[in-house]
């Protein structure tokens, strides 16, 4: 497969995974806001995230990783198609954040590191305790 090719096999795996999500793949602005919502690294412009979904371009191995976590794809399929559907990925899907993880992960970020470290250690208080509570059965 020539390089153009793979660039608009990717931009339709990622516009699919997209629209199993309940995003539009018709949006490289929304794209982009909600891919650099969830990564660290340095954020993209929206010129890149039309890129990606045009078919241009294909995301760097870190940030394609972090779009299949997303979206609850499997990266290998992302990146290269394959066998494994977006669908029907039971494990996958459950590591799709909602809309108000990420709110919640952004409002973190825009905390000081004192506090954002008080807020770790309450979350996982938080779990400690979820775990350890008796079954109500």
């Amino acid at each position: 497969m020539n390089s153009t090719n793979e660039r608009e096999s990717f931009s339709e795996r990622l516009q699919h995974a997209l629209k199993n999500a309940h995003y539009s793949p018709d949006s490289p602005t929304r794209l982009a806001r909600e891919f650099n919502i969830r990564f660290e690294g340095r954020p993209i412009t929206v010129h890149a995230a039309r890129k990606w979904l045009v078919g241009e371009a294909i995301p760097t191995q870190e940030k394609l990783r972090m779009i299949a976590q997303w979206l609850g794809v499997p990266a290998d399929w992302l990146r290269f198609g394959g066998a494994e559907q977006a669908t029907g990925e039971a494990g996958a899907a459950s590591a799709r954040f909602e809309s108000a993880d990420v709110k919640l992960i952004a409002d973190l970020q825009r905390l000081d590191e004192h506090h954002r470290q008080l807020a770790r250690e309450f979350i996982r208080m938080l779990v400690r305790v979820n775990h350890t509570k008796p079954d109500a059965k």
